[in-house]
């Protein structure tokens, strides 16, 4: 079951492969997954770089690419970064790179995960569907 609860992100002036390792830590960290997580990413060089590797290997997780010039694979998360750029980034004007990452923080804690429905998730918000997914699996 999905909750489209977004757990992890990072922000950067530069694609690094740091970007998506902190990413990916600050996700591993709030949410304490079983061993077998299956990471699903595309592509990217940044998620084949040996340190994403090295921390999917410590936390017992599996990397899965998206098949080449499969554009479906990776559908959930192209949908989730078009929304803050229509939703907030095309909206303002930041004055420095301080502001847009408190911005950003805001927008994806508070307004994404606890107050934005989605039809996809039963028109829940990505906080209400991991609490009833918490219930359920409870149950």
């Amino acid at each position: 079951m999905a909750t489209m609860k977004i757990v992890g992100w990072s922000m950067s002036d530069q694609l690094k492969s740091s970007l998506a390792v902190d990413a990916l830590r600050m996700a591993l960290q709030n949410r304490r997954p079983a061993p077998g997580l299956i990471c699903h990413s595309d592509r990217g060089v940044q998620y084949a770089s040996g340190d994403y590797r090295r921390l999917l290997d410590a936390w017992k997780a599996q990397a899965s690419m998206s098949g080449k010039g499969n554009c479906l694979d990776n559908a959930p998360m192209e949908s989730f970064f078009g929304a803050p750029k229509n939703e907030l980034v095309h909206r303002t004007r930041f004055r420095s790179r301080r502001e847009a990452r408190a911005a950003l923080f805001e927008y994806i804690a508070i307004f994404y995960n606890r107050r934005r429905r989605h039809s996809s998730i039963g028109y829940r918000t990505p906080e209400q569907a991991r609490i009833d997914m918490t219930i359920a699996m409870a149950a």
